[in-house]
């Protein structure tokens, strides 16, 4: 017996909408929440067209050999950033005229593999062995409408399909349990002075209808408990390195997970708020980084300390679900600017009173390491330079700091 897909049904009016030319075909990605017995399809998004497409067509559908992966693997990669805790990418959807129908499975079956690898590239924490690793790949029939609904396990790159069910259900999220806190962070992350010329990509990441429905989601504000700091008799195995640059991360983070209402677990939802954590505080760095390495003048030196606010997080209503999706604004960014994110990234306009911004005060302390290399091999540090260093040392800092919160509930709607 294959898994079971309970689906939004204005997901399915979304995917009816699609109409595509001969040998032509529409891409995008499916938005959800997994659980052992079921999994939940509360979204499906459209690959945005590349700009130069939109200018010129704006009913482009690629022929299914042209489909560019490393496109939608880009926007798949983009959108998870979007999704608060408990939310994933639980597949992919391709629409396709009925001739397509003998070569769309090997599409998407190699859709669905790249897009999962992207997304958990860029991922600082793990699934657990009792996590569903299937994930869905969706082929509708543009003409017919007619639906074949297929699962592969991610942690099999040679697995084979297997059926599963596609079930349509009103008001899928409605009841839905909104966890939201405020968790205050004071992060240090030590720079040493070494492994400056590191690659990029080695650098990066270290690893441990449509229309509205009424909001009935119940929300729940969690307290997250910070571990005592141990003894000083405490006996460390931590490897001992001289560092002579820092960064310090400290403010107020605003942190949501959505868990659905199918007999949910304390377990759950404590996992799906720290990740939210982990998702989030990686994130808005992640996003300061990319912003300060485009805008940095090439030949600048960093021999000063820096003070960088982070992007504020932003979260916004969505037609055809009850929960919310969220952004990342900083300071300059007008509100039309964070609309056509959305659209962009979501395919459907979300007004502006349905945006919140998330008050929050979010600084970034940065000192840059001391280069103690001989005279030849001396370089003056770049920003980007700075920037690899930093991003070397983050994601264990951050999964570390999360891993020993505490996340305390003060009511008895879950199951143990």
């Amino acid at each position: 017996m294959g898994r079971s897909y309970f689906v939004e049904e204005a997901v399915g009016q979304y995917l009816s909408n699609f109409s595509t030319k001969p040998k032509g075909c529409v891409t995008g990605l499916l938005i959800g929440q997994c659980s052992p017995q079921r999994d939940y399809v509360i979204l499906a998004i459209r690959t945005p067209p590349r700009e130069e497409q939109n200018e010129s067509n704006k009913n482009y559908h690629p022929k299914l050999a042209d489909i560019d992966e490393e496109w939608v693997t880009g926007h798949a990669s983009q959108l998870s950033r979007m999704l608060p805790g408990g939310l994933l990418v639980l597949g992919v959807f391709i629409v396709a005229a009925p001739e397509l129908a003998k070569d769309i499975q090997n599409a998407l079956r190699k859709l669905l593999f790249s897009v999962e690898k992207s997304i958990i590239k860029k991922r600082l924490w793990n699934f657990t062995e009792e996590e569903v690793s299937d994930r869905v790949a969706l082929h509708v029939c543009s003409a017919t409408k007619k639906i074949l609904c297929r699962t592969y396990d991610m942690q099999d790159p040679k697995s084979s399909a297997k059926p599963a069910d596609w079930k349509y259900q009103s008001g899928l999220s409605a009841f839905w349990l909104s966890l939201e806190c405020t968790i205050n962070v004071n992060i240090h992350i030590p720079l040493s002075a070494t492994s400056v010329n590191y690659e990029l990509e080695k650098n990066t990441r270290k690893k441990s209808s449509r229309g509205n429905i009424q909001h009935s989601i119940q929300p729940f504000d969690v307290k997250v408990l910070t571990q005592l700091s141990q003894s000083s008799g405490h006996r460390s195995t931590a490897t001992v390195q001289v560092c002579s640059g820092f960064i310090n991360l400290k403010g107020a983070v605003k942190c949501r997970a959505y868990i659905h209402n199918n007999k949910p677990k304390v377990k759950d939802a404590i996992q799906a708020l720290k990740r939210d954590i982990i998702n989030t505080l990686s994130d808005r760095c992640a996003i300061l980084f990319e912003d300060l390495l485009i805008n940095e003048a090439p030949d600048k030196k960093n021999s000063e300390r820096e003070y960088h606010v982070l992007p504020h997080r932003v979260f916004a209503s969505i037609a055809g679900s009850n929960v919310m999706l969220c952004d990342y604004k900083f300071g300059d960014e007008t509100a039309g600017e964070i609309q056509e994110r959305f659209f962009e990234m979501l395919d459907q306009v979300v007004h502006g009173e349905a945006i919140q911004i998330a008050e929050e005060i979010n600084t970034v302390d940065i000192k840059p390491p001391v280069d103690n290399t001989d005279d030849t091999q001396q370089m003056q540090l770049t920003k980007a330079t700075l920037l690899l260093k930093l991003q070397q040392n983050m994601g264990v800092v951050i999964a570390a700091a999360v891993a020993i919160f505490a996340v305390a509930f003060f009511f008895n709607y879950f199951s143990d």
